[in-house]
């Protein structure tokens, strides 16, 4: 069996004017992230991301983390949802910057109402495409995975992606998939075991490389 590690991206600006940049401890929690694949002696046959910056920053900075320079594969379909544009097509009044925590909460509780009708197809936020074909771009990643590899892959992508990947695996509800992307921590790893035929879930969202004590406050979720 192949061993799949699908990994959220470390910390980006959530309130800031451009989303889509790692924090300055995004970019640590992406080094120690490298450094614990290093310290465990696990490599990579193959490495897929995202084409978001937050994407190739984060998978620089494992390749910083655990000294090594493999090649990433970019791959478009395992790229974000636009949280801003789900979020205008339910309140397209402006709001405040979600850097509060009742703006922080509104945001959130907006961002799940939102995905729930772009999911069951209800919605249709400004310049993307349906879920369906969201969901396509993520299972595509999964299949050239079963059909390329056999040993360890690593996918570097986003929250939504990854739910989706995990949702597409179970059988999982819209509801179920959108509860399980707003858990996903930042630099968490959720772990496939693949066949040519098949993938099985492992483990969800863990931050086996944070949980030092010394780590403690590196734990983020937005």
């Amino acid at each position: 069996m192949g061993h799949l590690y699908l990994v959220r991206h470390g910390q980006a600006s959530l309130g800031a004017a451009d989303y889509d940049q790692l924090s300055p401890l995004g970019q640590q929690q992406s080094v120690r992230l490298g450094e614990y694949f290093a310290a465990k002696g696990i490599e990579f046959e193959a490495v897929l991301t995202g084409t978001l910056r937050r994407h190739t920053q984060t998978y620089a900075g494992i390749c910083l983390g655990s000294n090594t320079h493999l090649v990433a594969l970019p791959w478009a379909g395992l790229n974000e949802y636009d949280s801003a544009a789900v979020i205008a097509a339910i309140h397209p009044a402006p709001l405040p910057p979600p850097t509060e925590p009742e703006a922080y909460r509104q945001h959130f509780r907006l961002l799940r109402d939102g995905l729930t009708q772009w999911m069951n197809g209800v919605l249709s936020p400004h310049g993307m495409a349906g879920y369906e074909d969201f969901r396509h771009g993520v299972v595509s990643a999964l299949e050239h995975v079963r059909r390329q590899y056999r040993g360890n892959v690593l996918i570097v992508s986003s929250g939504g992606p990854i739910a989706t990947a995990v949702g597409h695996i179970l059988g999982t509800t819209p509801e179920t998939t959108i509860a399980l992307n707003l858990q996903i921590r930042n630099s968490a790893i959720t772990e496939f075991v693949f066949t040519p035929k098949r993938h099985l879930l492992q483990t969800f969202n863990t931050l086996p490389h944070l949980e030092h004590a010394d780590y403690a406050s590196w734990v983020t979720a937005a």
